[in-house]
């Protein structure tokens, strides 16, 4: 493949697909976006401390090879737009990314540079990990009970933008034909969307989250819905779900109607649990019952909503990693914003994109490299050498910035 203002870097390989697995170079080529705002402070501790991980565990066996690609503000500056075909182009190439946070720019044409890579790149299914590392302040009281992964269905949902601003004459047009045409009492002063909810998203996410949970040894995948009331969007969600992993997974699932059915409350040696929760339901229970959820599917706007919460138990976004996925392709990202508030200053807690990096090191199945940065980054908050963020919450922490945060990662590896 061609790039217009790009070069790949000569001393690595790329990642390929054989027999429907990934197949891992020594040296993979890794498109790395650094991100706008605090992305560039972030980006820069994130590969310091990869790189170091990577030369500890491996001693020279292996090694990442960076290749910086380009999006949001230092896009427009070399391209001349925010999202330029170099950038998507790399990152279908070369299969796995690494990318610091975006800011969309106002006027830009697009209503978010993220959505924009997920749904050109079909990454369909956002993943995120939210466990407890030790010594960071929680507002509750047994945040070592937390430990989920989240698959949030990325592309389809309110976050399709499919939508028209009240008193155009697109917004008159759809109200027009629901009230007269399909018989129902849509305000005329309203703005209106709509969200789309179809088979295949809600497969292809479902049957990932079900992978993921036979593939780690997980108990149970929950789909979470709002299906008492939005019955053929959220639940058929439900629906669909259960029906692909009876279809699919039938001699490695059980329902949890089954459950009681057919094994009196004791699942089958073998197989995973297939629950689910209506969303509000399970707000609550995230906090109250928290344990006995695992690995959570969920559709589009449940999903952020039910990610940022679960995160806000363990430390908040800061320590919240995340990727968006498709098949095969993935583009591993720090949940959280820009902060150009900090831009350039050397002072947020970069943990949120480290993590992510190690989301990315295991699904390279360098798994030897991904834990010693956990171990490393909790020895560090152990030792309370934190960030602003967590020394304002800390007492008796040493505060550091990000780059020296980084430096502690890499001692204590």
């Amino acid at each position: 493949m061609k790039f217009k203002m790009i070069e790949p870097p000569k001393n690595g390989k790329p990642i390929t697909i054989a027999n429907n697995r990934l197949k891992v170079p020594s040296n993979p080529i890794i498109p790395v976006i650094e991100g706008d705002g605090i992305g560039r402070d972030i980006m820069k501790a994130t590969r310091r401390v990869v790189d170091a991980a990577v030369e500890k565990s491996y001693a020279g066996r292996k090694e990442i090879v960076w290749f910086d690609i380009y999006a949001g503000e230092a896009a427009l500056e070399r391209y001349g737009e925010v999202l330029p075909k170099d950038t998507f182009n790399a990152i279908k190439q070369f299969i796995i990314a690494l990318k610091g946070p975006l800011t969309t720019p106002v006027g830009g044409g697009y209503r978010s540079l993220n959505v924009t890579l997920r749904q050109v790149l079909q990454l369909y299914a956002c993943v995120r990990p939210v466990r407890y590392f030790q010594g960071v302040p929680s507002p509750v009281k047994h945040p070592e009970k937390m430990n989920v992964i989240i698959f949030r269905e990325n592309t389809e949902d309110v976050y399709a933008g499919i939508e028209w601003a009240r008193g155009t004459k697109d917004a008159k047009k759809i109200i027009d034909f629901l009230n007269k045409s399909m018989k129902v009492k849509v305000r005329s002063d309203s703005g209106v969307g709509i969200k789309p909810i179809s088979v295949t998203g809600t497969q292809r996410l479902v049957r990932k989250a079900i992978r993921y949970a036979l593939e780690n040894n997980r108990p149970s995948v929950t789909l979470v819905h709002k299906g008492n009331i939005m019955k053929y969007t959220e639940g058929a969600f439900r629906d669909w779900g259960y029906k692909l992993a009876a279809k699919e997974f039938s001699t490695q699932t059980v329902s949890e109607d089954e459950l009681w059915s057919k094994y009196k409350g004791e699942i089958p040696e073998g197989r995973i649990l297939i629950k689910d929760r209506i969303a509000d339901s399970m707000f609550q229970q995230i906090l109250t019952r928290t344990d006995e959820y695992d690995v959570v599917a969920t559709p589009n706007l449940n999903g952020d909503y039910l990610s940022d919460a679960c995160a806000a138990q363990v430390g908040g976004l800061g320590m919240a990693p995340g990727a968006n996925m498709a098949d095969f392709v993935a583009l591993f990202e720090a949940t959280h914003g820009t902060a150009p508030k900090y831009a350039d200053k050397d002072m947020v807690n970069p943990g949120s994109l480290i993590l992510s990096a190690v989301m990315m090191l295991n699904y390279l199945g360098w798994k030897e490299a991904a834990k010693s940065i956990e171990d490393s980054m909790e020895k560090t908050i152990l030792n309370k050498t934190v960030t602003y963020d967590l020394h304002r919450q800390m007492e008796g922490a040493t505060k550091v910035s990000t780059s020296q945060f980084a430096t502690h990662i890499i001692e204590n590896l």
